[in-house]
This record gives C-alpha cells, sequence and structure tokens, in this order.
C-alpha cells in the first residue's frame, strides 16, 4: 500500500473511532434475545448505562439498566420516584441472584431508609428479566407510565449483599448518593443532580466559612483591641456590633442551606460537623438576644453578663473555625482553598498578637502613670475601673 492511500485509511480508522467514541460506550452494549433499543446513555455515576425505546403513544416504556455490583453476590436497581428526587418513594426494578441461584428481578416501593421489602408498585410493570455475565448485571422491563409523561426522575443504585432474598443496605460513598437524575423520555437526554447539589455544598461552604471563620473574629478583634484608645470610643462597639450582625445573618444562611443539604442527602451523616453548627447556631442565636438583656455599665450584675459575654463569643469563635475546616475536609476541596482559608486565620492571628502586645504595653504605661483604666470603661460617677480582656 502506498503512502496516501495508507494515510487515507489511518484517517477513515481513525474518524470511526472518533466517532463511536463519542457516541459514548453505551452504544455498544450488546443484549441477548435480539433485544433493540432505540436511545442510550452511559449515567454519569456507578459505571452504569441505561437503554430505552419509549411509546409516547401507549406510554410505554422499555429499558435495559446495566451495571456492575460491588460483588457477583450483589445487587443492581433502577427506579423512577414520581414525587422527589431521591431514594424514598423510588419504584424500584431490583435485580440479583434468586435463592434457586438464577437471576431474577423484584420490584419495590422504598419508602424509609430500613429493611426493604418486595411488593407492588405504582406503575404496571411486564417483561421483567435480568441477567449477570463478565461482573456485569442487567435488568430488563417494560414499565406503564401515566398518558402524557415525557420526563421521569430516575434514581439508580448497586449493592454488595443480599440475605435471605433481601437486597442489604448499599455503600453511602459520593457515587452512590449522587445516582439519580431526570431522564427526558423525548429528547433522550439524560442529566444528573450532582451539578446543583454540589453549587449549594459551595454555597453552604462559603457562607460558613466568611460568616463564623472570619466575620466573627474580626469582631472580636475590634472589641477586644479598639476599646483600648479614647478616641476609638463608641467607634469600636458600633464596628464590633456590626460585624458580628452581619456574620451571624450570613452564618444563618450557611446553616439553612446545610439543613436543605442534609435534608437531601438522608443516609449521609456527618454527625460531628452537624453536632458542631447546631451549638454554633444555638450559642450565636442566644448572643445575639443577650444584647437586650445587656446591663447598664454601673449595673451590680454587668461583670457577670460581660464574663458570659466573654465565654460564650470566643467559644463560637473557636467552635466555628474547627468547623470550617470540618466542612473543607467533608467537601474535598483543592489544597488551595483549604490553604487559603489557613492563610486568612493566620493574618489575623498576627493581627491579634500584634495588638495584643500592643494593648498590653498601654495597659501597662497608663498604670505607671497611676490609671487603672486599661480598657476605657467608667462608671456612671466618672471614675475609671478596668475592663475584663
Amino acid at each position: 500500500m502506498d503512502a496516501p492511500r495508507f494515510q487515507l485509511a489511518f484517517l477513515v480508522i481513525f474518524a470511526v473511532a472518533s466517532s463511536a467514541a463519542a457516541a459514548g460506550a453505551c452504544s455498544s452494549v450488546t443484549f441477548s434475545s435480539n433485544r433493540v433499543y432505540a436511545a442510550c446513555s452511559d449515567l454519569p455515576h456507578l459505571s452504569s448505562s441505561l437503554h430505552w425505546s419509549f411509546d409516547a403513544t401507549a406510554a410505554t416504556l422499555s429499558l435495559a439498566f446495566v451495571a456492575p455490583p460491588p460483588k457477583p453476590e450483589g445487587w443492581v436497581a433502577w427506579a423512577i420516584n414520581p414525587t422527589a428526587d431521591g431514594m424514598i418513594g423510588s419504584q424500584a426494578l431490583i435485580a440479583f441472584h434468586q435463592p434457586n441461584g438464577s437471576m431474577g428481578v423484584r420490584t419495590y416501593n422504598i419508602t424509609g431508609y430500613g429493611s426493604i421489602a418486595e411488593g407492588a408498585i405504582d406503575f404496571q410493570t411486564s417483561d421483567l428479566a435480568a441477567e449477570y455475565s463478565g461482573g456485569v448485571m442487567r435488568v430488563f422491563g417494560k414499565v406503564k407510565l401515566p398518558a402524557g409523561t415525557t420526563a421521569v426522575k430516575q434514581v439508580w443504585q448497586v449493592g454488595s449483599s443480599v440475605a435471605d432474598g433481601v437486597p442489604q443496605q448499599h455503600a453511602i460513598a459520593q457515587e452512590n448518593m449522587q445516582s439519580k437524575g431526570k431522564l427526558d423520555l423525548i429528547k433522550g437526554a439524560v442529566s444528573g443532580s450532582e451539578a446543583s447539589s454540589s453549587r449549594n455544598k459551595n454555597v453552604h461552604g462559603v457562607l460558613n466559612a466568611v460568616s463564623w471563620g472570619i466575620l466573627l473574629p474580626i469582631g472580636a478583634i475590634f472589641s477586644r483591641y479598639l476599646k483600648t484608645f479614647e478616641s476609638a470610643d463608641p467607634t469600636w462597639f458600633y464596628l464590633h456590633v456590626t460585624c458580628q450582625i452581619i456574620g451571624y445573618g450570613v452564618g444563618v444562611g450557611g446553616w439553612a442551606t446545610g439543613l436543605s443539604l442534609g435534608s437531601k442527602s438522608k443516609g449521609i451523616e456527618y454527625t460531628t460537623h452537624r453536632s458542631i453548627g447546631m451549638a454554633l447556631f444555638s450559642l450565636a442565636t442566644l448572643q445575639v438576644f443577650a444584647l437586650f438583656l445587656r446591663p447598664n455599665k454601673d449595673h451590680k450584675y454587668r461583670f457577670y453578663w460581660n464574663i458570659y459575654h466573654h465565654l460564650v463569643g470566643y467559644t463560637v469563635i473557636i467552635l466555628g473555625i474547627i468547623n470550617v475546616f470540618q466542612g473543607l475536609d467533608i467537601l474535598g476541596v483543592d489544597h488551595k482553598w483549604r490553604a487559603g482559608y489557613i492563610i486568612a486565620i493566620c493574618i489575623l492571628g498576627g493581627i491579634a498578637l500584634f495588638l495584643e502586645v500592643a494593648t498590653w504595653i498601654v495597659v501597662l504605661k497608663r498604670k505607671s502613670d497611676g490609671s487603672t483604666r486599661p480598657y476605657g470603661e467608667s462608671t456612671s460617677n466618672g471614675a475609671q475601673k478596668p475592663l475584663s480582656v
């Protein structure tokens, strides 16, 4: 073969290979019993694919779901959820080795996260069958949908074991929890939910990092150090309150998005992160309401209120910083984001250390001059008295 012909042949082969790759791995899957489907899509999680044909007139969906179970004795499932986005409410087809050793498909109405029981589902099904070969399970069936249906919310899953004919709980890794999305039966398009979930997690992380992890420490710095200087009174107070209120408001937004994420990700529990978050919200809310109960400077209970205010305030700051790092671990963010937050905290810590030294220099100088007023607060009769730091 001469060079031009060889080059032409190479280009044709390359084009065909590129076209096949672009079509996706699902297009190369073949099925027994001459099963052929009009459309297919490689699903974004669990190395799975869905193949289907949809008869809009009869509202009948013929499908094949293909996925590798974690173990040969495991199971695979495909479901339609007519009421929600996740597992609860799913009308599932689950395939696994039956007690007699053959592959079979059973139907399940998933109503909770505990043990499941076989039963009728909301859709009429027919031609249910399953196969296992080469480490992959295939689920076949027909589902009768409500008239006029053009899209469904789908959920798919895999599990590693079956006990006494009952599929056992699947793993709760991120890939398992994101195996859901929307199937457009007309356009043949599959969309996942991971983009929206990821965006919400990022919003949650940013709000909490900015509020509990940055704004509240800055507000504490204003309060502790600026009031050392008489010229900063009462500016330091307004800066402190403004910073803390804004930080609290942003933190409430982060807390609310966390609750939303938790309600949509049942089965995934970050107990420590969640517990610290609840404690933060409770203590910060208590701190805000305590402002309305703050005694006057000369009140006999003001000393005890100051102790409470400082104790709760510093506790919130410490827990906030700890929980930000907890959140960074959960999100699995790039190292640069963790490094960036560490740098921000170090900068704030350096500023606080510098001001702490400067504050005590001022305090000691005032004491040497005979003054007992280290932080600029005076009693109602004008006598100066020290403030706790």
